[in-house]
């Protein structure tokens, strides 16, 4: 059987099952090991085992569920809630201030936790409640959380990131430098919606509070007193003293990524415990539990996806595949385009995990062979996968938000993320444009290639 029937028998298949509504995981695994049975030889079954541990036998996979322990550490407190209230407690007083305290709360959060639904929970469950009390439509402050929490697999530690480095064979320390500029630009580019939305909204609830409607919340903000915010300060000092041990060790060449992801769940641990008290076994047995299950999951869908590869690559699947998109002989920028179009294809029913260790063989060769950085491409593709965080069909935050908001309606969280959206296809642009948003900094750092 040639190799483009193998390849589109697979796809095939691959849809059919993950459609059955089986487990990612499970689905990917019962896909490779059946092409294994019948296109491979009979001792490959007995190489199944070996070959995912093998390909899981990675250091730079150890961190995963150690960066999953800093966050449930942090997501397990009420750390998420205490860092947004100094937040919004000193930008009261800007236009639009408690759009952007949530904004800048889930990026500090996600900068730390590195899971996006994480970062939604945490930040939501007290953002949401505070914008809607303050007059903030519900599609609005839903959106703004839904956006941020995106930023937990583009701004360092990112686990979406480490899986890229290692399907890409790159530097992780060099694409967690390379995700810190086109994160912040984000942060920026969402704040300046929030901004822009508020002073709209703010305008509309004075127009009708002066035709004689219902006075707003909007028009009743309230007013922090110096002193209430100096009491704040101490909240965000926890999430400071952890950013800041884990950047210097990471960035100063004192630990490796895995060290670093040991520490940074160590100190975590120990703040949430001299802070919030949290040291008891029974309180630490739900971050405990956490970890796990949360770790447990992820490795099994890397394990099975590492598998599919395997078996992808064993039977020429992929180089037939790369092959094929470098015969179309594609100019550089329409082949960039027409493989983030396949990855927004595929965020529409898989997570990033799975998208990156799929699609990784079949689209690198191509992309080196067209004279693209791949740790460039790494940080486009991360905000490409944003974008599947947030749309529809699936968007896994979408439904975390549903799940701390449910009274909520759904459509008015999907058109409340409808300009973030759009907002992430200004960020691709603009990294397009100007690349150097992105390998400045490693370049700066760490020296150009």
């Amino acid at each position: 059987m040639s190799a483009l029937s193998l390849g589109v028998g697979y796809a095939a298949a691959t849809l059919v099952v993950m459609f059955s509504g089986m487990p990612i995981a499970f689905a990917l695994g019962m896909v490779a090991t059946a092409f294994m049975y019948f296109f491979m030889p009979a001792s490959a079954l007995d190489t199944i085992t070996q070959n995912v541990y093998e390909e899981m036998a990675s250091i730079t996979l150890l961190s995963i569920p150690l960066f999953i322990m800093k966050g449930a550490a942090i997501g397990k407190s009420p750390a998420g809630r205490d860092l947004y209230s100094a937040i919004h407690a000193w930008l009261n007083k800007v236009p639009g201030g408690l759009g952007i305290a949530n904004v800048f709360a889930c990026a500090l959060f996600a900068a730390m936790a590195g899971s996006s639904p994480a970062t939604c929970s945490a930040i939501g469950s007290a953002g949401i409640p505070e914008m809607r009390k303050r007059g903030y439509s519900p599609g609005f402050a839903a959106g703004i959380i839904a956006a941020g929490g995106t930023l937990g697999i583009l701004l360092p530690p990112s686990i979406t990131m480490i899986l890229y480095a290692v399907a890409a064979e790159q530097s992780l320390g060099r694409l967690f430098l390379a995700g810190i500029g086109p994160g912040l630009m984000l942060v920026l580019l969402f704040a300046g919606y929030a901004v822009y939305r508020a002073r709209k909204e703010y305008r509309l609830a004075h127009e009708l509070y002066q035709r004689g409607g219902e006075k707003s919340a909007y028009l009743d903000a309230h007013k922090y007193t110096l002193a209430e915010k100096v009491e704040m300060l101490p909240r965000v000092l926890p999430f400071l003293v952890l950013l800041t041990g884990v950047m210097i060790a990471l960035y100063g060449g004192y630990a490796t990524p895995s060290e670093t992801a040991g520490l940074g769940a160590l100190l975590a641990i120990v703040l949430m415990a001299v802070v919030y008290g949290i040291w008891r076994p029974k309180e630490l047995g739900p971050i405990l539990s956490s970890t796990i299950k949360e770790s447990t999951m992820l490795l099994m869908i890397i394990g099975m996806s590492l598998l599919y590869s395997y078996v992808m690559s064993y039977l020429h699947i992929s180089q037939s595949a790369a092959q094929w998109v470098v015969g179309l002989h594609l100019s550089k920028w329409v082949l960039l385009s027409v493989i983030l179009l396949m990855v927004i294809v595929f965020g529409f029913f898989l997570p990033p995990v799975s998208i990156i260790l799929m699609t990784a063989p079949i689209i690198l060769p191509p992309l080196r062979e067209a004279g693209f950085d791949l740790i460039w491409f790494g940080v486009v593709m991360t905000i490409v996968m944003e974008m599947g965080l947030i749309h529809p069909p699936v968007g896994l935050n979408i439904f975390v938000i549903k799940n701390i908001a449910p009274d909520i309606p759904l459509s008015d969280v999907i058109w409340g993320v409808m300009p973030f959206v759009v907002l992430m296809f200004v960020a691709v642009i603009l990294l397009c444009v100007f690349p150097q948003i992105s390998t400045a900094l490693p370049d700066m750092i760490m020296g150009v290639r």
